[in-house]
């Protein structure tokens, strides 16, 4: 409470003579915390977030809504700020994001107008800005599928010849993630952190505090593979063409085939969906947030499938098989 009343007299100093309502505004895997801030005058709603400076270093978030902001990215504007507090007073996407409206009949239009967006990131995307998506930042996420995923979640302890070949098979993972070309990397560009805009602004772009400089085909797995929303892949495919097309009209550092391209897809998925799966089995038993359970499923499912596809994957699909033998249903699908 005192940490709400806190922030509740900070914005009252930012507003004088305003007088407003709080409410939530939205949930968030970490520390964060996102309040609406509604005035009885009618004037345009704000948000406020609440990044306690114990648990959270709002100064990323700030460093990032700049680089995004100055590529033409729609993210949004800071009215605010007291770093050393943790309070940003920003202006409010509103409250639909792109997993609330999509459509069969939408998706086509709002994925290119995502795309669009991406490449602009990209585009304005330069070395020792960001962090770099490292050899060590990557293995250390990727850990977190032994650890939590098969260790707590299935209470599987692996032998010396499961470890020794998950050991190999992260390897060679890393490997292909590692010689992708480099740029701005949003980390979690998928259907919860697009909002989608009256205005036709199409996407607000939010969650960007973990962004980095690595792997071009990061932000596409995370907004093709999605956890949250499954897209049968001649669409996924159709859109993969068009963006590789037009990235490689631009100068983007694109592989000069498609089949490349598309391999190195694959892959940021399968290190991405060992990651996730390992999150979700971690926000589940340390922190008590079992809403991510019901998605587990489809990411095993994406990773299974890109398993099956590369020979160098057999050894893990088949402990995938031995953690998760039962066929499971898994999202939905337009």
């Amino acid at each position: 409470m005192h940490r709400f009343a806190q922030m509740q007299h900070w914005l009252a100093a930012q507003l004088p003579g305003q007088d407003f309502e709080l409410a939530p505004a939205s949930a968030d895997a970490s520390f964060r915390r996102y309040f609406r801030v509604s005035f009885t005058d009618g004037s345009p709603s704000r948000i406020v977030m609440d990044a306690p400076p114990e648990h959270e270093d709002c100064r990323p978030w700030l460093q990032v809504a700049e680089l995004f902001g100055a590529s033409g990215a729609h993210v949004p504007e800071v009215l605010a700020r007291d770093a050393e507090q943790g309070f940003l007073l920003l202006s409010d996407l509103g409250s639909r994001t792109y997993l609330d409206v999509l459509t069969a009949d939408n998706a086509h239009a709002l994925y290119a107008d995502a795309l669009g967006s991406l490449v602009a990131i990209q585009a304005a995307s330069r070395p020792g800005v960001l962090p770099e998506y490292s050899r060590e930042l990557l293995m250390r996420e990727l850990q977190l599928f032994p650890e939590w995923y098969v260790a707590r979640h299935k209470g599987h302890t692996l032998d010396d010849a499961q470890r020794a070949m998950l050991d190999k098979v992260f390897a060679r993972i890393l490997a292909v993630n590692l010689d992708e070309p480099k740029v701005f990397v949003h980390r979690d560009y998928h259907s919860r952190n697009l909002m989608y805009l009256e205005d036709g602004r199409n996407p607000g772009i939010i969650d960007f505090q973990d962004a980095v400089y690595g792997p071009l085909s990061y932000d596409l797995a995370s907004l093709f593979k999605d956890a949250y929303i499954r897209w049968e892949e001649d669409f996924v495919l159709d859109l993969l063409a068009r963006y590789w097309d037009a990235a490689r009209k631009l100068g983007l550092p694109v592989r000069e085939h498609f089949a490349d391209f598309h391999r190195d897809f694959e892959w940021m998925g399968v290190q991405r969906h060992l990651k996730v799966l390992g999150i979700f089995a971690r926000l589940y038993h340390r922190d008590g947030k079992d809403g991510y359970l019901k998605d587990m499923p489809l990411v095993m499912d994406y990773l299974r499938r890109a398993c099956r596809r590369y020979g160098e994957l057999a050894p893990l699909l088949r402990l995938l098989d031995q953690l998760d033998p039962e066929p499971v249903e898994f999202g939905y699908t337009f």
